[in-house]
């Protein structure tokens, strides 16, 4: 398996992913000890000198100004983790506990933090032995980062607290123990340094961003199915007319949707005679709904791979000077925006699939199926639920949908009174993703019978290929059945990229 050296660079949503899912190896780039010696050394050197430095000899927020003396300092870290380590909730699931580890220790290997080695290399190591802190997921308002779930995996890097390790939930004590880790007295500045960040965001954000873009490929191949069980034309996917308005997702939806209808004999069938002159939006627009979409997921990847690779501490410690400058890069709004961006853009791709599997089961829009796709109607009801509980899905994404970035509240006795909410903002997502996953998988299903009664006529090769996918998940229904486990089959088969291939 390959490794990934850590060095502070920026890291690829694929590389947070097979970090986090696939547990690819992660190392610390050579290059990386001397500048975080360098940084270390500042903050020793302004301890030396009786400097007064936040976050090195300060309390925190609204206790800013409270000098805190030299023999306080060991118990000054391990009172800010403790304070902070109150998240609620469930635990987040092992890839982002696992993501977030790896941007922490990638944020401090840059060297802006004023942190000891052994720290970044303790971080690894829990990564590469399979210890993931146990983080709920609620308690963020993203400024000054992601406290309290950065807490919680600092409370690990201490030995307190809990973790997950090889399935198993236990003190951290107790798998450092099984693994022959050392938990760290952490020095002057790594308590702050640990807890100030957007990496909780970041992680479960960039993960769910990840399975959103494969979304935007997915919403073509069902697009592409339903447009065939529908009858429909490929005219609007014209190369020369995505020309004349000339976006690179909606160029590249329209080229996928050509390919996957190559060789269609369904289209051929109603080539000549066909009395409609064009299609409902949710069939002619694929390219500009969908390619927007893929436009804005680009963005967000863009944003989420910048903050892979930057310094969100606070105070950073420049080295070259000798400075410790206190900041805002802690402050959560690139991310919060931009996560709030992909929820409203993959809501939309999910919406225009729901409109599609109800022409599908539509009596009166599916092009002469049958009604709801039912074998025999009206003793059986077909796939009319499949579409009220992709109604109920979208519903809710709908909800979620609005930003959590237009909120604001005060906190820290004013001192902290704008918040990003970008920790929001990301589960969210990961709740909308869920929820697309199974709306795109019932109208895999739903166009996939469609495509049935149009037999012996055959789809283009790549919608006929996707379908023989959907069939070894899902039999064509010839009575009805609950249908619910096929969803979630196909939801699953989905979420893996199953269907990536076409």
């Amino acid at each position: 398996m390959d490794t990934l050296q850590l060095s502070g660079q920026p890291i690829t949503l694929e590389q947070l992913g097979a970090v986090a899912v696939s547990q690819m190896h992660v190392s610390l780039a050579p290059a990386v000890a001397a500048r975080l010696q360098a940084s270390r050394r500042v903050i020793e050197e302004a301890l030396a000198a009786g400097q007064v430095v936040y976050g090195v000899n300060t309390g925190f927020g609204r206790l800013a100004s409270i000098h805190i003396p030299a023999t306080d300092l060991a118990a000054l870290q391990v009172n800010l983790i403790r304070s902070h380590a109150c998240g609620v909730g469930p635990p987040l699931p092992e890839p982002e506990a696992r993501a977030m580890m790896l941007l922490r220790a990638n944020a401090l290997a840059l060297g802006y933090s004023g942190v000891r080695r052994d720290l970044v290399d303790l971080m690894i190591a829990m990564l590469e032995h399979g210890i993931h802190p146990v983080i709920p997921e609620k308690g963020s308002v993203g400024a000054s980062g992601d406290l309290a779930p950065l807490a919680h995996l600092a409370l690990t890097v201490i030995g307190e607290g809990e973790v997950f390790y090889h399935g198993e939930r236990m003190r951290a004590s107790e798998a450092f123990r099984r693994t022959g880790l050392r938990a760290l007295c952490l020095g002057a500045k790594e308590g702050v340094a640990l807890l100030n960040g957007t990496q909780a965001m970041a992680s479960v954000g960039g993960l769910a961003v990840l399975r959103a873009e494969r979304l935007a490929g997915i919403a073509d191949v069902a697009g592409a199915m339903s447009l065939e069980a529908l009858r429909g034309t490929p005219v609007p996917f014209d190369e020369r007319i995505q020309a004349v308005r000339p976006y690179p997702g909606q160029a590249g939806a329209a080229a996928h949707l050509r390919a996957l209808l190559v060789e269609s004999e369904i289209r051929q069938s109603h080539l000549r005679g066909d009395p409609r002159v064009q299609d409902a939006y949710s069939l002619r627009c694929m390219p500009q709904v969908h390619g927007a979409a893929r436009g804005v997921f680009a963005h967000v990847r863009a944003i989420l791979e910048t903050e892979s690779g930057s310094a969100t501490d606070n105070p950073l410690v420049f080295a070259e000077t000798g400075d410790v400058l206190s900041g805002g890069n802690f402050h959560g709004a690139p991310l919060a925006f931009a996560l709030d961006y992909a929820a409203i853009a993959l809501t939309s791709l999910a919406s225009m699939s729901e409109r599609r599997i109800a022409r599908l089961v539509h009596p009166d829009l599916n092009e002469g199926l049958p009604p709801f796709l039912a074998p025999q109607p009206g003793l059986a009801s077909g796939f009319m639920i499949p579409q009220v509980v992709a109604v109920a899905l979208l519903n809710e994404m709908k909800i979620l949908a609005h930003p959590a970035s237009v909120d604001n509240l005060d906190t820290s006795g004013s001192q902290e009174d704008h918040l990003s909410m970008g920790m929001t903002a990301a589960l969210k997502l990961r709740a909308l993703v869920e929820n697309a996953e199974r709306i795109f998988a019932i109208e895999l299903l739903t166009a996939a019978e469609g495509l049935e009664h149009r037999a012996p006529l055959r789809a283009g090769r790549g919608v006929e290929e996707a379908r023989y996918a959907v069939r070894a998940l899902a039999p064509p229904l010839t009575a009805d059945r609950p249908l619910g486990p096929d969803i979630e089959r196909l939801a699953a088969a989905i979420g893996k990229g199953d269907f990536d291939r076409w």
